[in-house]
């Protein structure tokens, strides 16, 4: 018997007027209540090699400690499930991050300290997420960090690959990063030790009131 095909529906342009917005029997509120600290993404960008998930799980570390609810969606981890039938053309890239932007928002509702680490490497898909969440949910950490830096460290060998034409489209070789403009949190990861980075985001959090000091 032949096997019957999938039809690829086109969802983006393609919406059933019986799909309707359920809402839970457990308020945002009373989650936020019962986990005890305010929800937020930290959004952790900059350029491969950078330093991004060893920074952010530092920071998860570091907020687990304190009881704070945390997760942390890595940019690898992600596509291996979620994204792994994307690649790495700016298209791809794009839906890569609406993506991770949706599932920073249900993580948020959750009322979690969820952390992204993703090159995330333009300027207005950033300020698409941060458009979804209210306006103290969305809190971007640039780790900035020289390309020539990121280069020396090289610890899956990408930049070599890149220089020598191996692999395509490569954020800061032949794929544009778009700086963050004003970022809440400003991280200078060749400066500073891992710990110190990671607990310029811990402070920010005690700072401005997400975690009760």
């Amino acid at each position: 018997m032949t096997q019957e095909k999938y039809k690829v529906v086109d969802v983006a342009n393609e919406k059933s007027s019986d799909v309707v917005w359920h809402l839970a029997s457990v308020s945002h509120a009373q989650r936020e209540a019962a986990n005890g600290h305010a929800p937020a993404v930290l959004w952790f960008t900059g350029l491969s090699g950078s330093g991004k998930s060893t920074v952010a799980n530092a920071v998860d570390k570091m907020l687990h400690d304190l009881g704070c609810k945390t997760y942390v969606l890595d940019g690898d981890n992600v596509r291996h499930g979620l994204n792994g039938d994307l690649g790495f053309s700016d298209t791809d890239r794009v839906e890569n991050i609406r993506r991770i932007g949706e599932v920073s928002k249900l993580f948020v509702d959750a009322g979690l300290l969820v952390s992204t680490a993703f090159i995330s490497p333009f300027v207005e898909d950033r300020a698409s997420v941060r458009a979804q969440l209210r306006d103290n949910q969305f809190i971007e950490v640039y780790i900035d960090t020289p390309i020539e830096v990121c280069e020396q460290r090289d610890p899956k060998g990408l930049y070599k690959k890149a220089r020598n034409g191996e692999i395509k489209n490569f954020t800061g070789i032949d794929s544009a990063y778009e700086l963050p403009t004003s970022p809440e949190v400003h991280v200078k990861t060749a400066e500073q030790s891992i710990e110190a980075c990671a607990l310029q985001v811990v402070d920010y959090l005690k700072e401005n009131g997400y975690i009760d000091v």
